[in-house]
């Protein structure tokens, strides 16, 4: 499982961020981007030694700054089943896709079709070594 995507299934749902410095912020997340910057509301902060605590109405945490997150079980599981109704779904689609991939490629001959044949002279084919066209004026060789 991808952590965006668990970032986009948590929303609305409490987490817990430290921070790098040793800093935690718990609250319910609001919004987050592809760099993991996250907005969360309702925020309680911890100091980094744990005796200092702050009462916020909405933070913005920059993702690079970001050493760990806690998120409740329930959404790990909403996103588990989201990945496997996805793999079901493309599943369905490729078996779909593949009925007609071979016909293609057989109506017009594949790739190999004619190949070897390429550049020779009509009446030249099969004769001289290997396949390779005669030059003008040689005899081929028995």
């Amino acid at each position: 499982m991808l952590p965006l995507s668990l970032l986009k299934t948590a929303q609305s749902h409490p987490m817990l961020v430290e921070l790098k410095n040793g800093e935690t912020y718990n609250g319910h997340l609001v919004s987050c981007d592809s760099w993991m910057n996250i907005n969360l509301r309702d925020v309680i902060c911890t100091s980094k030694d744990g005796d200092r605590f702050w009462r916020m109405p909405e933070c913005y945490i920059r993702g690079s700054t970001i050493k760990y997150l806690r998120i409740p079980d329930e959404v790990i599981d909403m996103v588990k089943e989201d990945a496997q109704a996805k793999s079901r779904n493309r599943a369905e689609m490729n078996k779909n896709r593949g009925g007609n991939a071979g016909q293609n490629q057989n109506q017009r001959g594949g790739r190999n079709g004619n190949r070897n044949n390429f550049g020779m002279r009509q009446g030249n084919q099969g004769q001289g070594q290997g396949n390779r066209p005669l030059a003008q004026g040689n005899k081929p060789r028995k």
